[in-house]
């Protein structure tokens, strides 16, 4: 049984790895190395709920205005996003993903995306159903 749970970890190990390979590609096309954690769940965050101000950012992430707005300056500089005014109320400015915030948004699907086509390039179709009834299984 060890020996069966090593051989899964392993297997699960290289799969998590591909993953990873898969986003750090992403973040590279994006000239976005040195992202950090903090600013990718802001990227997310923002994507996940479309129509956001910095009121309603600084809801969500339980953060002061002060420190949205710091950070959607440092978002700005790396051209992720951009602010655009309300065209109901010039005082409210709805926070946008760049194509380039966009994609650093969509990097873990993108590359979980990435890491699927790869299976589906390795296994035959019956290979494919087995693997996803096996995987269902899991809760």
């Amino acid at each position: 049984m060890c020996n069966r749970k090593e051989h899964l970890f392993s297997i699960f190990d290289h799969l998590v790895q591909m993953k990873a390979e898969c986003s750090c590609g992403i973040f590279s096309d994006c000239c976005l190395s040195d992202i950090t954690l903090k600013q990718i769940h802001y990227l997310k965050t923002i994507d996940m709920n479309g129509e956001v101000t910095f009121s309603r950012l600084a809801e969500i992430t339980r953060n002061s205005k002060p420190t949205i707005t710091e950070m959607i300056n440092k978002l700005s500089r790396l051209e992720c996003v951009y602010r655009e005014p309300c065209p109901k109320d010039g005082r409210i400015h709805y926070i946008r993903l760049t194509k380039k915030g966009e994609m650093i948004a969509r990097a873990e699907q993108n590359a979980l995306h990435q890491v699927i086509e790869k299976l589906v390039e390795s296994l035959d179709d019956h290979e494919i159903d087995l693997l996803i009834a096996i995987l269902r299984k899991v809760r």
